[in-house]
């Protein structure tokens, strides 16, 4: 029997970005789909969609509205169909924290890829991965201040990485000259959106993809090289 084909997946993401948990599922079905085939390791690169946004955030409603120029019809429409596709790719948008929801806001997110930079280079793409889902939950699902380094310390602490190490990450030039570059790479490689999966280094896969069309490119890419070495 084969060993699994090696493939890297280089994905550009952010965590205000509901399609990026959704494309993420997505591939998880894909992956899944293609056990004992595959063998994946996957980065996350980081990608700003609100840059300019202020320390105190924007109420999502209020900003999407303001950025997409949407009536509130059409951003519950919009809603509706995040839902429908989250629960197909096994997510769900639905508060789970203490108490009362809070508004869904929308935050500043230099600071989260700092720490997702960070746990990259610092702890391996699996570590990277459990504090990426760990995030997409507090934005999501608990609706907590992305933009707080103290959150984020603990949402990197209870993604079992060190507390003093993310708040320090947050403060390092160095990690923050990172982020850069990987926006860098994305502009480079007009990346406009996310989420945006590159499939070891050759084939770009913009948008949330179902779980067959990431399987069949995935083949397509192994296929290609396996020819290529032939």
């Amino acid at each position: 029997m084969s060993e699994p084909a090696k493939v890297t997946l280089d994905i550009w993401s952010d965590v205000m970005c509901p399609w990026c948990v959704i494309g993420l599922g997505q591939l998880d079905k894909a992956l899944a789909g293609m056990s004992g085939e595959v063998d994946a390791t996957i980065r996350f690169h980081p990608f700003e969609l609100n840059p300019d946004m202020a320390d105190e955030g924007e109420e999502q409603a209020a900003h999407i509205q303001r950025k997409y120029g949407r009536t509130p019809e059409q951003s519950a429409g919009v809603r509706d169909t995040l839902k429908s596709a989250a629960e197909r790719a096994g997510y769900s948008f639905d508060y789970t924290g203490k108490g009362e929801p809070p508004p869904a806001m929308m935050w500043n997110t230099r600071l989260a890829h700092r720490v997702l930079t960070w746990a990259l280079r610092d702890f391996g793409p699996d570590r990277q991965m459990q504090l990426k889902r760990a995030l997409f939950d507090a934005h999501f699902r608990e609706r907590r201040n992305m933009g707080d380094p103290e959150v984020l310390a603990d949402v990197a602490e209870g993604a079992g990485l060190p507390r003093i190490g993310a708040l320090e990450a947050m403060i390092d030039p160095a990690i923050d000259a990172m982020v850069t570059a990987g926006e860098r790479q994305a502009w480079d490689m007009n990346v406009s959106g996310v989420p945006a999966v590159v499939i070891n280094g050759k084939l770009l896969v913009p948008g949330a993809q179902e779980p067959e069309v990431y399987a069949s490119l995935i083949r397509k890419v192994l296929s290609r090289e396996a020819e290529g070495k032939a």
